[in-house]
């Protein structure tokens, strides 16, 4: 059986070859044993060949290393001594340890190492990661990685040693940044699975459900007074309790709607005339603080009381109105509509636009300046109460999904076109 035994320059290191496969060696040392040659790894203290025939050990060329046994254990022994690193020079990983992308980027990072002949990854951690072909020390990959940290175990190895350490990727979220948003007319809408873990959802009268809703709307120039912005609940509006925020365009009226109930029992505020700027986009923020709604005449008030509604981070005032002392039932989970009523049309109209609708299972009441930033949208994720469900409305999406960036209930655009995602902003 012929053994091949030679010294890859490029490695400084000894490759053997034989029937087994190959390994590359170093501190090794050919012995003569009678007209066979012995060669042991001293490191390890064994054989790796054992009373091999003189004429049976070639070079990578097939070529005999000498006439006996003496010849070529000396020969191999001459290559032995001067290959592999001396003992002092351990692996020392040089390359940045901490690396850093933002979500959606691909990953260019290179290893580097002094004395590094082998290197070892552990990727388990950063799925779509992985080296390149022809370059273990190269990774790439990771555009589908959430933001957070990432560890990533790395060896460095040679024949004297290992330096082992953890690279640590960060992947943040890209700068905050509004681009878009959703333009509307006339049986335009967004629809959503209604579900009861929904804020809006309401089991029962007094269930202590608080929520908040956060919008920016661009009125458009129809003069209709039923135009929805957003609506939750029952697929019948007379018998099932709704959610329905709308702007009414009629005449002078140009204003912010919060209905809440059914057709027959129900309260609805009204900001002020006015109050809504057809063609500039607004900020407006409603509020619930989850207490009892009813229909008892001596407690009207205190109905309305439960509601707020914030125009550019001020409280407007609104005028208040009823069918049969307000509404104490449950707001059902069967539809959850933006630019359409549930249950109904009642579309937005004539281009109206709206951005940057976020969603709270509670009273935000005391964060509506934080919320409103002075005017200027911002990363809502970021804020002490972040919002349960936050839609960018365009930014990030891809028609005809809207995407929400703080859980899973993502709208879908009806009776729309990729073309209604506008490049107009507050």
């Amino acid at each position: 059986m012929t053994i091949t035994i030679y010294k890859d320059s490029n490695a400084n290191a000894i490759f053997i070859e034989d029937a087994n496969g190959a390994q590359f060696l170093n501190s090794l040392h050919a012995s003569i044993d009678g007209p066979t040659c012995t060669v042991s790894d001293l490191a390890r203290d064994i054989e790796i060949i054992s009373q091999a025939e003189y004429d049976d050990l070639l070079d990578d060329q097939g070529n005999i290393y000498g006439n006996n046994a003496t010849e070529v254990c000396n020969a191999l022994n001459a290559i032995f001594v001067a290959s592999g690193t001396p003992s002092t020079n351990i692996p020392n990983i040089t390359s940045s340890l901490a690396i850093s992308i933002v979500t959606g980027e691909t990953l260019n990072y290179e290893l580097s190492a002094d004395y590094g002949v082998g290197y070892e990854w552990d990727l388990s951690s950063v799925p779509g990661v992985v080296t390149v072909e022809g370059n273990v020390r190269k990774l790439i990959g990771g555009s589908s990685l959430i933001a957070g940290s990432y560890n990533i175990p790395v060896k460095a190895i040679n024949y004297n040693g290992e330096d082992s350490e953890t690279i640590i990727l960060t992947v943040s979220s890209p700068p905050f940044s509004n681009t878009k948003s959703i333009q509307f007319n006339n049986q335009d809408y967004l629809s959503a699975t209604a579900s009861t873990s929904n804020p809006l959802y309401r089991p029962s009268n007094g269930s202590g459900d608080a929520w908040t809703i956060s919008f920016w709307f661009k009125a458009g120039t129809s003069g209709n007074q039923n135009q929805s912005i957003i609506s939750f609940g029952g697929s019948d509006e007379q018998n099932e309790g709704q959610i329905w925020i709308k702007h009414n365009g009629q005449g002078s009226n140009d204003r912010i709607v919060l209905f809440y109930g059914t057709d027959f029992n129900n309260l609805e505020l009204e900001t002020p005339n006015g109050s809504v700027t057809v063609g500039v986009w607004e900020h407006w923020i409603i509020t619930f603080d989850g207490g009892t709604t009813g229909s008892a005449s001596g407690s009207i008030n205190d109905y309305y009381s439960r509601f707020s509604i914030y125009k550019n981070g001020s409280l407007e005032s609104t005028t208040n109105s009823h069918n049969n002392y307000g509404f104490g039932g449950a707001i059902v989970d069967d539809l959850f509509y933006l630019a359409r009523r549930a249950g109904a049309g009642n579309y937005l109209r004539n281009s109206a636009r709206i951005d940057e609708v976020a969603l709270w299972a509670s009273d935000e009441s005391a964060n509506v300046a934080a919320i409103y930033n002075s005017g200027s949208p911002h990363d809502l994720s970021l804020l002490s109460s972040a919002p349960d469900h936050w839609w960018r409305m365009g930014d990030g999406d891809t028609y005809p999904a809207i995407n929400d960036n703080n859980a899973s209930l993502n709208f879908t655009m009806v009776n729309m076109t990729s073309a209604d995602i506008v490049s107009d902003v507050p």
